[in-house]
């Protein structure tokens, strides 16, 4: 199973999922999505995996100080949020069929099990 960490090395709550999933012996693709940030097309997929829409994953002071609208359509909040993935929160745990917020970190455990 491929597991995917969206991830910002200077965050806590980060740090805490990545290594939760690597005491269960999983070898996660790390992206540290500040420097290489999901393009529209795959944050749309993880936001369908999720269940969720833009403005749920938004870091509100964040998204704010790069003078994004969360109240936009969601097609121009993705595209803000590429653009600054700053206000993206994190971190996001995605597999091939599902994906969870690592807030907590525990929370992501259920797609991590075969």
């Amino acid at each position: 199973m491929t597991v995917t960490i969206y991830h910002n090395p200077r965050c806590s709550k980060s740090r805490a999922t990545l290594s939760l999933i690597q005491e269960r012996g999983i070898d996660p693709v790390v992206v540290e999505y500040l420097n290489d940030p999901p393009d529209a097309a795959e944050l749309k997929r993880i936001l369908g995996l999720l269940g969720k829409r833009p403005r749920d994953i938004a870091r509100p002071k964040e998204a704010r100080e790069a003078g994004i609208d969360l109240d936009a359509a969601d097609d121009a909040l993705i595209a803000a949020m590429v653009a600054n993935p700053i206000a993206i929160e994190r971190p996001i745990v995605v597999t091939a069929d599902a994906a969870r917020m690592g807030r907590p970190p525990e929370s992501v455990l259920d797609i991590l099990e075969d």
